[in-house]
């Protein structure tokens, strides 16, 4: 293998839109099916990537000074990501980057929306299916009620927010998320992949910012919390709470993926 086979970051950044509808491209091929799969597994890796989150977040309060918890638990979150770029998944909140085939005149809008359908149920089944597991095996219980204390104050902040606000925190989630995918594009190793994912999810994460796929498996927790009767809960976490994130953040992560698609599709990829 040669230097420039090993060499971290080395496709030109104007390469990067035809590699990305290519391998979009590739994904929308898929049958539905497999899509739903395959987005099971995704939901079940950032749902990893959730529980990892609340490890870090259960401390007492004031233990760990503000910023410096929030960037570690944004780390040990990048963990799920990872999971899906590098073992392979379909991430619905990834997957808004077929957008840039919309804007390329390579695929119509209806195809993309069949694309994202079953990415997103199987985001949510597999979100699900860890969470459940997760309780059944009496991990909430770790840290003497403070994990559990960390689910109801992460799943009561996010079902707090006003639709406005998840909406704008969807779109800025999102344009991390979709950059970090973006930039994956542009590293030939897994470590170069690894490289260039972890810091704009950990970002994102450390921000508070409302990621669809991540919301599928946080306010499930919080929820599964009240339902056990842990104490303190915000009376907005609720399934009605769960609901309204869900769809705000939704469409919030769509126009995120959306302008990081249009933006290099404009700069790179548009014909004069």
């Amino acid at each position: 293998m040669s230097e420039a086979d090993i060499e971290i970051g080395d496709h030109p950044r104007a390469d990067l839109p035809g590699q990305a509808c290519d391998q979009l491209g590739n994904q929308m091929d898929l049958g539905a099916g497999q899509i739903l799969v395959l987005g099971f597994l995704a939901g079940v890796f950032i749902a990893f990537g959730s529980i990892a989150f609340l490890v870090v977040m259960a401390v007492p309060e004031g233990a760990v000074p503000f910023g410096i918890l929030q960037a570690a638990a944004g780390l040990a979150f990048s963990g799920g990501l990872l999971l899906v770029i590098v073992a392979g998944a379909e991430l619905f909140t990834g997957n808004t980057l077929m957008l840039g085939r919309w804007y390329a005149g390579q695929s119509p809008l209806s195809a993309i929306l069949k694309a994202w359908a079953p990415a997103w149920i199987g985001n949510l089944a597999g979100s699900i299916f860890v969470v459940a597991l997760f309780i059944a095996a009496g991990g909430h219980e770790a840290g003497e009620g403070l994990l559990a204390s960390a689910a109801l104050d992460t799943g009561g902040e996010k079902t707090a927010k006003g639709a406005g606000a998840i909406f704008a925190s969807g779109i800025l989630a999102n344009m991390l998320v979709c950059l970090a995918v973006w930039m994956t594009f542009a590293a030939r190793t897994v470590q170069g992949k690894i490289i260039a994912l972890v810091p704009p999810i950990a970002t994102f994460v450390a921000a508070g910012l409302e990621h669809s796929v991540a919301n599928m498996s946080l306010i499930p927790m919080g929820l599964a919390m009240v339902w056990l009767g842990e104490p303190g809960a915000d009376p907005a976490l609720t399934m009605g709470g769960l609901l309204v994130n869900l769809l705000w953040s939704t469409l919030g992560n769509i126009v995120g993926g959306g302008i990081i698609a249009a933006a290099y599709w404009f700069s790179y990829d548009r014909e004069a």
